[in-house]
Order: C-alpha cells, then structure tokens, then sequence
C-alpha cells in the first residue's frame, strides 16, 4: 500500500484496501470457476425457457471466465495500492453484479452470492481514502 499526502498510512484505509482486493480476488476465482464449469459441462446448469436474457450456456461461461480473469489481477493491484485498480475495480464489480444478475435463472444462490460480493467491493473501494486516519 502506498501512503497518504501527509506520508502516513491510515489503518482503516489499508485494512478496507486489502478487504477489497482479497473479496476481488476471491470472487474474480468464483466468476473463473462458474465460467469452467459451463465450459466443460454445459449440461451442468438448467436452462430455463423464455428468459429474456437467453444466452448459450457456453457464451456465459466465456463471459464469466473473462470476467473473472480480469477481477482477480485488478484484485491483486488494488492490494499493490494503484489509484487505476481502485476505480476499475468499482466499475468491474459494477459489471460483475450485472452478470450475475442476469445469471440469476441458471444458478440462483451462487449467482446471488455473487452479486452480493460485489456490491461489498464497490463499497469497501468507495470508501477507501488514505488520508483518513
């Protein structure tokens, strides 16, 4: 982590920096899983007829798995501290709470796991300010 203006790093702000970029790290390693698992298995979800959202089970499980590649390394350089990894972080749980949103009618319980997930991480990264002692 890197410190403050003032050359002092905040506890509190460390602390929810490393909360945010471990829970990235480990819901960018759930989004990874969910995505293999529709790769290798395409059978493994339940498919639900006339949902709006329909996509292939494969196409989401490419979504999911690229997705997931991307939470994980923005993860580990918000742990580094980077200013870029903090907002990228923000939209990229944004974007992840929208999968799994619209992944809801396949997996319904880890989808929502999820989703919760990543609404944490967008708080603990709004909130983050290394000034704050």
């Amino acid at each position: 982590m890197k410190p403050g203006a003032s050359g002092e790093w905040s506890p509190w702000a460390v602390g929810l920096a490393l909360f945010a970029g471990a829970l990235m790290m480990t819901v960018g390693l759930f989004q990874m899983l969910q995505g293999l698992v529709a790769l290798i298995d395409d059978e493994f979800y339940v498919v639900l007829d006339n949902y709006t959202f329909e996509l292939d089970v494969t196409a989401w499980g490419w979504i999911h798995l690229i997705i997931g590649a991307v939470v994980a390394v923005t993860g580990y350089f918000v742990v580094r501290g980077e200013l870029w990894a903090r907002v990228a972080g923000m939209v990229l749980a944004g974007l992840t709470a929208v999968a799994n949103f619209l992944w809801i009618p396949y997996y319904p319980l880890w989808s929502m796991l999820v989703l919760s997930l990543s609404v944490l991480i967008i708080w603990a990264l709004a909130i983050y300010n290394p000034r704050r002692a």
